[in-house]
């Protein structure tokens, strides 16, 4: 059996790897036919360009992995059960399960594949390819909040700015509350926030700072003031790819410090770090299903199977769009959004597959 477990192996990792290298020119030519004009108006230097899509190869690849796996297994199953190879393999008294057994030896590969990916190598693509868009495609795009920024930046400290300019490094309506425990021990205001980044201070001006004592209260009052503070305006205001551009120890470390500062933005970020894992355990239920569908000879031939595929594989990415915007959007749990797909298709794939040993 050993020769049929090579012959199916080889065919599926080659196969999925042919679809690889047939989508993602095509990716490549569309986008360049669409971006072309921006590029050339922003006179963007051809390295820059050249890197951006060397990481746009990388970042579409992890984008639409599940996708091109599930085709390329139908797409060579199909041909197998067309030249009545399958039945031949069946007929011999191989059980389904040991036919299927090559095919979860290339979705092992093909998983770990998938989480080297997810874990390390699409992050460093997401920074260069997000940076390249808002640097050239996308000037005025607003990639960070600059609108009641609200953070608690210790255990201590919590700060609000009604409004941030980030190319000024400029906040207006700053205020900072300190706590002891929960007693709120002084609260500062200004009207104006800006960050000197030569010596690492603020300017503040109409600064006041109101001292609650026990019995009584001090104000202060002080027309301009410069001070040191524990944070950066940088770091008050992530990006909002940022998650995608950070590997798995600095997106749980990123995350941890987002929920002590109340950020708006936690479902994003969870989204992001749970799909590192979703990912590689769909290679597994995509494959089963695969198989399943395809391994049957059907009148109307390959067409039928790859038109059903694509089908499947059009819901999945709609159920994984829907509940991903839900998570991000509103105050649905991230990990019921990212793995609710995987459940779906998991109990989908066990029906099949035990309608295939049939």
């Amino acid at each position: 059996m050993k020769i049929l477990d090579w012959y199916i192996l080889k065919r599926y990792l080659f196969t999925f790897l042919m679809m690889l290298l047939l989508f993602i020119p095509i990716g490549i030519t569309v986008n360049l036919a669409e971006k072309i004009g921006k590029i050339l108006e922003n006179e963007v230097p051809f390295p820059a360009v050249a890197q951006y899509y060397l990481d746009f190869t990388v970042y579409f690849a992890n984008l639409l992995f599940p996708l091109f796996l599930f085709l390329s297994v139908i797409w060579f199953t199909s041909k197998l059960a067309n030249n009545t190879e399958i039945v031949a393999f069946l007929s011999s008294g191989v059980s389904f399960s040991r036919f299927l057994r090559p095919y979860m030896i290339g979705a092992s590969i093909v998983a770990a594949f998938a989480l080297l990916l997810g874990l390390y190598l699409a992050p460093l693509a997401s920074k260069g390819y997000n940076e390249f868009r808002y640097k050239y495609l996308k000037k005025n795009s607003n990639v960070i909040e600059t609108q009641d920024i609200y953070r608690q930046i210790n255990d201590h400290d919590i700060i609000y700015v009604s409004r941030f300019d980030p190319k000024m490094k400029r906040g207006n309506k700053f205020t900072l509350e300190h706590y002891d425990g929960n007693k709120l021990e002084y609260k500062i205001f200004a009207d104006n926030i800006t960050y000197v980044e030569q010596d690492t201070t603020y300017k503040l001006t109409n600064f006041v700072k109101r001292i609650y004592d026990e019995n009584d209260e001090v104000l202060e009052s002080i027309r301009r003031y410069d001070t040191l503070f524990k944070f950066d305006l940088d770091d008050l205001t992530p990006a909002n790819y940022m998650a995608e551009t950070l590997l798995y120890g600095e997106l749980t470390r990123f995350i941890e410090k987002e929920k002590k500062r109340g950020s708006s933005n936690i479902g994003r970020y969870e989204v992001v770090q749970y799909k590192k894992w979703s990912l590689p355990v769909s290679v597994f239920i995509l494959t089963i299903i695969a198989v399943s569908v395809s391994s049957i000879k059907r009148r109307g031939g390959m067409g039928v199977n790859l038109a059903f595929g694509i089908s499947i594989a059009m819901v999945y990415v709609f159920f994984d769009k829907v509940f991903g915007v839900m998570a991000e959007q509103s105050d649905f749990p991230p990990l019921v959004a990212v793995w609710f797909p995987n459940v779906i298709f998991g109990m989908l794939a066990l029906y099949l597959l035990y309608n295939a040993k049939r």
